[in-house]
């Protein structure tokens, strides 16, 4: 059962913004908000590990930093090369000013 867990605070991550987030040495996340829902998916690109945290968000695709490569950020599907395989998504919730995601 996945279990979650509270990485940042809605305050963090504005409309329109992303924050990219380290849980741990092996597991990064990419939180965006579109229109005022916050959705997560890895935080490493796909094809060499930038940080899509850092990237930029236009509407709910974000663009990694290092070779603009593109994701969906509501699925985590990969949109444009250099991008080749899918992020993974994380279930997300809000609890009063947290933003909780389930990691298993």
């Amino acid at each position: 059962m996945a279990e979650f867990v509270t990485v940042a605070k809605v305050s963090e991550v504005a409309p329109g913004e992303l924050k990219h987030v380290e849980l741990n040495s092996d597991t990064q996340i990419c939180l965006a908000n579109v229109d005022g829902t916050i959705y997560a998916i890895g935080g490493e690109c796909t094809h060499s590990g930038g940080p899509l945290g850092e990237g930029e968000l236009d509407g709910n695709i974000v663009t990694c930093p290092w070779h603009g490569g593109t994701f969906d950020v509501t699925t985590g599907e990969a949109e444009d090369p250099p991008a080749e395989d899918s992020e993974p998504k994380y279930e997300v919730r809000i609890e009063g000013d947290d933003v909780q995601v389930a990691i298993e």
